[in-house]
């Protein structure tokens, strides 16, 4: 198939889009996407983490690493506060008279009214007239260090497989939405603004890997250091504990009420994303056209309304989130503030050491430090599972009907039978009603008709870009609803008025329909259709690197290489919708010869609104609504003085008109 990927009711004429107005591209309605749907955060979180099943042997491996690492680090601050312990033992020690037993000691130190730092001297282990064990505080020192080490490299070799987990997932949902967009009908993308899709393939995707990335591993750490530290938290003291788990309830009272409040609106912030990217992709795809109609101010005031719309959401969505971080570090500031009284209290009375109550602080602040993480990664998740629930709604499209299983004989030859033939864009709305034809092998058939008419649709049910509402089209009287798309388009080349050229090469532009084409039928193709001409003007001659817009070569060029392109991939049955309309008059008539072979032995169907290019088709029909009004070849229909009259006098002098008529 040739150029088939560029199809008339796909062009924006107007860069200019009124939102609150319902818009149509073509024929096809395309329905603004002003309602997004509101996200379901719960089922769109379970599937999202359902695309890492295929992971499932790296995640188990990952959670145990980060459960090595993590009981690694729990376990530091005890050890630290055993080094605490030493350090404070030995400093007090050194002071005490030497040979003395502690109890006595403490004994003298209550009946001298010291009872408080006896209470304190009965909960240490202390050797008195002993200063600081050095030996002991260093092994302690070593052991603490390489745990920390042990914990920093195992966490690291988590986070790399967990990494590469969640980039295969996210690899594979690529893969899922370029499969899904090849299986989706040109329906769908008529609804769809390409800003806005390319938003949900790109941006949104991106986003659901950052989210996965970040939120996972600290998730997963997080919540094995939460029950970590509250076993270590249990077994220094369960006092303490029972006074930092109060916190717990609040914390997660103040995360509820802010997530919610903020899920709507990353929902709205991306809705947002993708309408800014829509109306920047449409106007620089019309920027010629804004300047030239001078609709430069209402573009910008455009732009500046998306702006300020994904301005509002965002600042709504991270302001609500940004509260999570301060309002959990407040709660936990509070329980560390009770938990440092209380312990102080108790090292006093002799009920704790110094470095068990030391240990313990640092396990508060570990406490709460995950859920404070979690409650701040909040904003990160619900970012992410806004954006799936974006990349689910293109997965969960309705799709086009499957392939049948019947093939077109070999070789083709290009008969073509439309039979009692039905559809409509919108149901409300019926185009073609009724429509019978029948196209014989190697004719030559020209549709004209006014804008609106039917005539692109009528090409288009055909390539099987649309369903028949009704009724059924035959080629060599295969039906076509039953013969896989890509063999049925393999048999049709398709020029269209809106040329499409791919960054390349002339020479890969040429053989897009057949790339496995020879050089020597990739010039022959070219000096056939007189692309040659102008080539060799070019410096890099076949070789000029066309840009993405094609820019660098002129409308005319542009379109003399798209049917190139069509006469190289050699098909069965041609399609020409307007295809001359951008050449100038002497390149048409060298074109009419061009294509006037390429129309050799194959059947030809033929749209053109310049009735002087159809003159020798072997049959004209006339289309008005939907509807084939009049049909024969160029004389009878002017002999008819009908609707092809008409269109006819419309476009020639009176004394053109007598020179046919002589």
């Amino acid at each position: 198939m040739s150029d088939a990927k560029n199809t008339p009711h796909r062009v924006t004429e107007a860069p200019v889009r009124d939102k609150n107005a319902p818009q149509t591209r073509g024929h096809g309605p395309m329905a603004a996407m002003s309602n997004e749907k509101a996200i379901n955060f719960g089922p769109s979180l379970k599937r999202l983490l359902g695309n890492l099943r295929p992971e499932r042997p790296r995640i188990i491996v990952v959670t145990i690493l980060t459960a090595f690492a993590v009981v690694m680090n729990v376990v530091n601050p005890k050890i630290l506060g055993e080094m605490t312990n030493l350090l404070f033992a030995g400093l007090i020690g050194k002071n005490l008279p030497a040979g003395v037993p502690l109890a006595t000691i403490i004994e003298q130190l209550r009946a001298s009214g010291q009872g408080t730092f006896a209470d304190m001297l009965s909960g240490m282990n202390l050797t008195p007239g002993v200063g600081v064990d050095w030996d002991a505080v260093a092994r302690v020192g070593i052991l603490a260090i390489s745990l920390a080490v042990a914990g920093a490299v195992v966490a690291w070799a988590a986070g790399w497989l967990l990494n590469t987990a969640v980039q295969n997932s996210v690899y594979r949902m690529r893969e899922q939405v370029e499969a899904k967009l090849g299986r989706l009908p040109l329906s769908f993308f008529d609804r769809q603004p390409r800003g806005e899709l390319l938003s949900r393939v790109t941006n949104d995707i991106d986003n659901i890997a950052q989210s996965l990335q970040q939120t996972l591993s600290q998730l997963l750490s997080n919540l094995l250091t939460l029950v970590g530290v509250l076993f270590m938290m249990f077994w220094v003291s369960p006092v303490l504990a029972i006074i930092a788990i109060v916190a717990v309830p609040i914390s997660l009272a103040a995360a509820m009420v802010i997530g919610k409040r903020s899920q709507s609106r990353f929902a709205q912030m991306w809705k947002s994303t993708g309408d800014v990217n829509a109306q920047v992709e449409e106007a620089y795809t019309g920027h010629a056209l804004v300047k030239v109609f001078g609709r430069s101010k209402e573009v910008e005031a455009a732009f500046a309304r998306d702006n300020d719309q994904m301005y509002e959401a965002a600042f709504g969505a991270q302001f609500l989130s940004g509260l999570m971080m301060p309002v959990m570090m407040f709660i936990g500031n509070l329980s560390y503030v009770a938990v440092a009284v209380v312990g102080g209290l108790r090292v006093a009375t002799g009920q704790m050491s110094l470095g068990d109550v030391q240990a313990f602080i640092q396990y508060s602040r570990m406490f709460t430090q995950p859920i404070t993480q979690v409650a701040s990664m909040s904003n990160l998740l619900q970012s992410g599972v806004a954006s799936a629930e974006r990349v689910f709604q293109v997965l969960d499209a309705e799709e086009q009907v499957a392939d049948g299983a019947q093939h077109l004989p070999v070789p083709t030859r290009g008969r073509v039978e439309f039979s009692d033939v039905r559809f409509s864009y919108t149901p409300d709305k019926p185009l073609i009603e009724d429509l019978d034809l029948t196209v014989e092998p190697g004719s030559t058939v020209a549709i004209v008709g006014p804008t609106g008419a039917g005539k692109t649709t009528l090409v288009n049910l055909l390539m099987r870009f649309y369903e028949l509402d009704g009724g059924r089209i035959t080629l060599d009287g295969v039906d076509v609803a039953q013969v896989p798309r890509a063999e049925l388009r393999s048999k049709i080349g398709m020029v269209l008025q809106d040329t499409w050229l791919f960054q390349g090469t002339i020479r890969e532009n040429i053989a897009y329909g057949r790339p496995d084409a020879t050089e020597d039928e990739i010039r022959a193709a070219a000096t056939a259709t007189y692309v040659d001409r102008f080539v060799h003007s070019l410096p890099e001659g076949y070789d000029t690197l066309i840009d993405d817009e094609g820019s660098n070569i002129s409308v005319g060029e542009r379109q003399l290489i798209t049917i190139a392109r069509a006469f190289l991939a050699d098909p069965a049955i041609l399609i020409l919708d307007e295809a001359t309309s951008s050449v100038d008059t002497r390149t048409e008539l060298l074109l009419q010869r061009a294509m006037n072979a390429l129309r050799a032995n194959r059947t030809s169907f033929v749209i053109a609104h310049r009735l002087s290019t159809i003159r020798d088709a072997d049959a004209i029909l006339v289309m008005q609504n939907g509807s084939i009004v009049e049909q024969g070849d160029h004389q009878q229909l002017l002999d008819a003085r009908g609707a092809y009259h008409d269109l006819y006098q419309s476009q020639f002098s009176g004394p053109q008109l007598e020179e046919d008529a002589a």
